[in-house]
C-alpha cells in the first residue's frame, strides 16, 4: 500500500446535445469519491477529477494519465457519464460536446481507452465505468436499432498486457439500460443517483468492504461488496467485471481491524480448570482485569474464557463470569439521537456520541441502516451526520458491531420542505378626505339635567354605579400527597424483602450444594453472606410496615390537605404492601433463627 497511487475521475452531468438528458449523479459522485480516495487514512491516491470537459479534453488528459504512469504505480480512472453504442455496435463514453450522430469525433471510444491502458508501463490499472449505456439511431432514422443489447466489457476484452502488468474493469451494469427514440432519450431513462458510486464510495469510507477484516480492501473485496450491495437495492442492475491481473490488488486501507485472540496463559488456564471452585472465581476476576487491557488479542481471548466459564461452570461461579462480561459490553451514550425538525438543504448536523466500555468493546464499526446516515469516528466515539436533501420522517438504528458484542444507537430526524415565502399583499388604497360634519354644540352636565333622572333642588346628583370587583380569590391551600408517597415507599420496601428473603435461599442452595462435596456448610453460609441478606430482609419488611402504618396515620389530616383520591390510593397501597411484608418478615426472623443453630451443628 505503500507504493505510488493516481486516480483520474471524469464526470460528465451537461450535455449540448439535446438528445442527451441531463445526470445528476455524476456531480455528486464526482465530489464523493475524489474525497474518499484522497483521504491518507483510506484511499491515500493522489486525485484528480476532470468534469463536464469536450471529448478532445477527455482524451488528451487519459492518454498523458496512463502515459505518465510509472512502474510501480497504482492508476485508477473512473467514467460517470453516459455510455453509447454506436451503429456498428461499438462503445463510446459521452463528453460535453458529444453528437450522437457524430460519436468518433465527439466522443471518446473505449477503444481509445483501452488503447491507452496496453501502452502504460504501470503494473496494475483499475478501471470504474458507472454509466446509463444506450443505443445509438440509425443514420437517415429517427427509430432506435432492433435486437442487440449492448455488453460492455466486451469492449476490452483482448490480448493480455504482459510483462507483468494487468487490468480490471469493474463496470456498474453490462446491459443497455435505455435507448434513443428519435432525438431523445425514451421515457424511462429519468436520471436517479448513482446506486453504484455510492456503494463504493460507502464500502471504502465504512471500511464495510473490508470483508476479511485485514485493515486492507482488496479489489475482489469491493467488487463483492458493490455486488451485494446494487443487487440488494436494484436487482435489475448487475455489476460486471474482468480482471488480468496477478495477485491481489489494495485499493484503501480499513478502519477495521480483526482481533485475533490470544489464549490465557497456562497457569490462568489451569485455575479455570481447578476442582476448587474459590480458585474458579479468582480466574473470573484475573479474565476481568484482562478483558479491560488496550491489548485487543489478550482481551478477546480473555473474553472467550469468560464466556466458555459461563457456558460450562456451575452456577455460582457462571454467574460471576456473566457479570464480568456484562461490565465489559459496550456502551453508546445516548443510545437515541433525535435532531428534531431540521429544514430541507440546510447543512448536515452533527451529533456526538460517547463509546463507553473498556478498548475492546469500543474497538467496532457503525453499519447505518439507510443512506441517509453519516457516521465518522472521533476520539470520544462518533459523530453522527443526516442528509438533509430529501424531506420527510427520517428514523432508522445504527448498528454498532464488535468482538466485544453489538449495540444499536436510535436515530430519528425530521426533514421539513423548503417553502416560498407567501406574496406580499397588495398595497392598500389611500384613505378618502374626512366629510365635513355640522358645527356641534358642546353641553356641558352641570348645565343640564335629564327629564327622565330629574333632580330635586339642594340634592346631590346619584352617583355613577361602581362595577364589581374582578380581583381573584385567593387560592385554597395546596393538597398534600404525603399519604399516597409513603405507601408507595412501603410497596417498594416489601418487594425488596420479598427479594431478599428469595435471594437468601438460592444462597443458602447454594451452600447446600457445595456441602454435599465436602467440607462446612457453615463456612459455606458464611462465603456467600447469607447473614447480610437475612438483615436487609428484616430491615425492610419492618421499614414497609411502619411507613403502612404511617401512611393510614396521615388520612388524618383534614380534608382540605390531601386530594380527594387520597384515602382510596394509600388503603390500597398500605395494604398491598402488607400481604408481602408479614410473609418475608415471619421467614426472616425463622432463617435468623435457624441460622447459629444450622452453623453449629452441620
Amino acid at each position: 500500500m505503500d507504493r505510488p497511487r493516481h486516480a483520474l475521475i471524469i464526470a460528465n452531468d451537461r450535455y449540448e446535445d439535446g438528445g442527451l438528458r441531463q445526470l445528476r449523479a455524476p456531480a455528486q459522485d464526482a465530489v464523493a469519491l475524489a474525497e474518499v480516495l484522497g483521504d491518507p487514512q483510506v484511499g491515500d491516491f493522489d486525485v484528480d477529477v476532470l468534469r463536464n470537459e469536450p471529448a478532445h479534453a477527455i482524451r488528451r488528459t487519459v492518454e498523458r494519465f496512463f502515459s505518465d504512469g510509472r512502474r510501480d504505480d497504482t492508476l485508477m480512472l473512473h467514467f460517470s457519464c453516459h455510455g453509447l453504442k454506436s451503429e456498428s455496435g461499438h462503445l463510446y463514453f459521452a463528453a460535453r460536446d458529444t453528437e450522437p450522430r457524430l460519436l468518433e469525433a465527439t466522443a471518446v471510444s473505449a477503444a481509445f481507452v483501452r488503447h491507452c491502458m496496453t501502452r502504460t508501463r504501470a503494473r496494475r490499472t483499475v478501471l470504474f465505468l458507472d454509466c446509463c449505456y444506450g443505443g445509438a439511431f440509425s443514420r437517415g432514422s429517427s427509430s432506435v436499432r432492433a435486437g442487440s443489447d449492448l455488453h460492455v466489457l466486451d469492449s476490452f476484452a483482448g490480448e493480455k498486457l504482459g510483462g507483468g502488468r494487468g487490468w480490471a474493469v469493474i463496470t456498474a451494469s453490462d446491459a443497455m439500460e435505455y435507448a434513443f427514440e428519435g432525438a431523445e432519450l425514451a421515457e424511462g431513462a429519468a436520471p436517479r443517483p448513482s446506486l453504484f458510486t455510492h456503494a463504493v464510495v460507502e464500502g471504502l469510507t465504512s471500511g464495510e468492504a473490508d470483508l476479511d477484516a485485514d485493515g486492507e480492501i482488496s479489489l475482489d473485496e469491493l467488487y463483492d461488496y458493490v455486488f451485494d450491495h446494487v443487487r440488494q437495492r436494484n436487482p435489475h442492475q448487475t455489476p460486471g467485471r474482468t480482471v488480468d491481473m496477478q495477485g491481489d490488488v489494495y485499493l484503501a486501507h480499513s478502519r477495521r481491524r480483526r482481533v485475533v485472540p490470544r489464549k490465557v496463559p497456562p497457569a490462568l488456564r489451569a485455575a479455570m480448570e481447578d476442582p476448587n471452585f474459590y480458585a474458579r472465581l479468582g480466574a473470573v476476576a484475573e479474565l476481568h482485569t484482562c478483558v479491560e487491557s488496550p491489548d485487543l488479542s489478550l482481551a478477546l481471548g480473555a473474553r472467550l474464557a469468560l464466556e466458555e466459564i459461563e457456558q460450562n461452570d456451575i452456577r455460582v461461579v457462571a454467574d460471576e463470569a456473566r457479570r464480568a462480561l456484562a461490565k465489559t459490553e459496550l456502551r453508546p451514550d445516548p443510545v437515541r439521537l433525535d435532531f428534531g425538525r431540521v429544514p430541507q438543504g440546510s447543512a448536515a448536523p452533527h451529533r456526538g456520541v460517547q463509546l463507553l466500555g473498556p478498548p475492546l468493546a469500543r474497538s467496532c464499526t457503525a453499519h447505518p441502516a439507510g443512506d441517509w446516515m453519516r457516521t465518522e469516528e472521533t476520539r470520544e466515539g462518533l459523530d453522527v451526520s443526516i442528509d438533509t436533501s430529501t424531506p420527510g420522517r427520517l428514523a432508522g438504528d445504527l448498528l454498532l458491531k464488535g468482538a466485544a458484542g453489538e449495540a444499536v444507537l436510535r436515530v430519528e430526524a425530521e426533514i421539513q420542505p423548503t417553502q416560498a415565502p407567501p406574496p406580499a399583499p397588495p398595497a392598500a388604497p389611500p384613505p378618502p378626505p374626512p366629510a365635513q360634519s355640522p358645527p356641534t354644540v358642546s353641553m356641558t352636565t352641570a348645565s343640564t339635567t335629564s327629564p327622565a333622572s330629574p333632580v330635586a333642588p339642594g340634592r346631590p346628583p346619584h352617583p355613577p354605579a361602581t362595577p364589581p370587583s374582578t380581583t381573584p380569590r385567593p387560592a385554597a391551600p395546596r393538597s398534600s400527597a404525603r399519604a399516597p408517597l409513603l405507601a408507595g415507599a412501603a410497596l417498594v420496601l416489601a418487594l425488596v424483602s420479598v427479594g431478599a428473603v428469595v435471594r437468601a435461599g438460592v444462597k443458602a442452595k447454594a451452600a447446600a450444594d457445595l456441602r454435599r462435596q465436602g467440607g462446612d456448610l457453615g463456612e459455606h453460609l458464611g462465603a456467600f453472606g447469607i447473614a447480610t441478606t437475612l438483615a436487609v430482609a428484616l430491615a425492610t419488611a419492618v421499614g414497609a410496615l411502619v411507613l403502612g402504618a404511617l401512611a393510614r396515620h396521615a388520612l388524618t389530616a383534614p380534608p382540605t390537605r390531601r386530594p380527594p383520591s387520597a384515602p382510596g390510593t394509600t388503603r390500597s397501597l398500605a395494604w398491598t404492601a402488607r400481604l408481602p411484608a408479614i410473609p418475608a418478615l415471619i421467614l426472616a426472623l425463622l432463617a435468623v433463627v435457624a441460622y447459629p443453630i444450622v452453623n453449629k451443628y452441620w
